[in-house]
């Protein structure tokens, strides 16, 4: 048993000023207002307690990527962003060939049955050449019944989301198998116009990968994907919050329009994150990272991103000046729900102990996952 107390505590109810967290086994049993009855384990002296992060979209990081056939290459990625505080992270993949994705399908595979992963996203291959961003067009394609069903059944329900163009020919059809596969779809990397974005939202799709970075601009006679995806209640929408994706101005704008309850925070972060500069791949391309900046060798497309979700939060509590308590909100409660996970993402009674202890600037000090100490004082 661990019993927090002493600091600031973002719960299901809101931030505490001075609250307490009981935590017992793998699980919240309490959590209070104030001096709890029972003995503290850990004083805060001031911090805050959070739950952990939960990244619905990341390809890699310290180096290593999920987009891989070395399984020991993917767990260090998902080591990397836990030390960060991602509790919860889904391994995204990019455009490949059939026989790529299978491989590396299989590969993630056992890391989901273990708990390392929430899931396999596939970034592709289903999406627009006009707007294929770090994406090998030549092996980008439209939706095949016959190949989306065999790479779900590869996946064996471990595939969690597929991003997907829903002008492409198929894709509605397409939309329907993810769908029974139990799988979120997204729209993304797609110049989708805005009656065509509509039909996939009618049809299931339920997220925004990454909103506005490889969409078709908006415009104020052709809202296009974003017009679509901003308007309707039903739909998270994704935001890479490092200041090169998304300028702050329309970090504000998304997040006053879509509100809070409407947005993910994610890295979309590749090999280079918590790594130093350098020349990367990301699928088969390669990527130059200069100055954390990730920029593809051939035509200098952003090639994801170097971030992880720690100085995400700071960034949006900073430049953003969202609260710490709705930051919260897009970086655990948020994604958690949209993947229907009632387990996690809130510090409330019964949930998993994924817990983060912030330092005075909101560094991640210690990081705990399903009750057991990963980073930090206990480790």
């Amino acid at each position: 048993m661990t019993v927090f107390a002493g600091g600031r505590v973002v719960t299901d109810q809101g931030l505490v000023e001075s609250g307490w967290v009981e935590v017992e086994g793998e699980l919240i049993v309490d959590r209070g207002i104030g001096e709890p009855i029972k003995p503290v384990d850990f004083d805060l002296h001031g911090r805050a307690l959070i739950p952990g992060f939960v990244d619905q979209h990341c390809h890699g990081g310290g180096g290593n990527t999920f987009i891989t056939t070395d399984a020991a290459e993917a767990f260090r990625a998902a080591e990397l962003h836990l030390r960060h505080g991602t509790t919860s992270i889904m391994a995204s993949l990019v455009t490949g060939t059939r026989e790529a994705l299978t491989e590396q399908i299989r590969t993630l595979t056992p890391l989901v049955d273990q708990d390392v992963l929430l899931g396999i996203h596939l970034e592709g291959p289903w999406l627009s050449t006009l707007h294929c961003g770090a994406h090998d067009s030549a092996l980008l394609r439209a939706p095949d019944s016959a190949e989306v069903g065999e790479l779900l059944a590869v996946g064996g329900g471990r595939i969690k989301m597929v991003t997907i163009a829903p002008e492409l020919p198929g894709s509605i059809q397409a939309i329907h198998q993810i769908l029974r596969a139990d799988a979120v779809v997204a729209i993304g990397h797609t110049d989708a116009n805005y009656e065509q974005a509509k039909l996939a939202i009618a049809a299931g799709a339920t997220v925004a990968t990454h909103l506005s970075n490889a969409m078709r601009p908006l415009h104020h006679r052709d809202p296009g994907a974003i017009g679509a995806l901003m308007e309707d209640p039903r739909v998270t929408v994704e935001l890479i919050a490092d200041g090169v994706h998304v300028h702050p101005a329309v970090l504000r704008l998304v997040h006053n329009e879509a509100g809070t309850a409407r947005v993910a925070l994610i890295t979309d972060a590749m090999g280079a994150a918590g790594a130093p500069d350098g020349r990367y791949l990301l699928g088969q391309l390669e990527v130059d990272v200069v100055d954390g900046t990730a920029r593809l060798v051939e035509g200098g497309a952003i090639a994801g991103s170097t971030l992880t979700l720690d100085w995400a939060m700071r960034y949006v509590v900073l430049e953003g000046g969202v609260s710490l308590d709705q930051v919260v909100q897009m970086l655990s409660t948020n994604p958690a729900r949209m993947m229907g996970l009632d387990d996690r993402g809130v510090i409330a009674p019964g949930k998993r102990a994924d817990l983060l202890v912030l330092g005075p600037r909101l560094e991640v000090e210690s990081v705990m996952r399903r009750g057991d100490w990963v980073h930090g004082p206990g480790v």
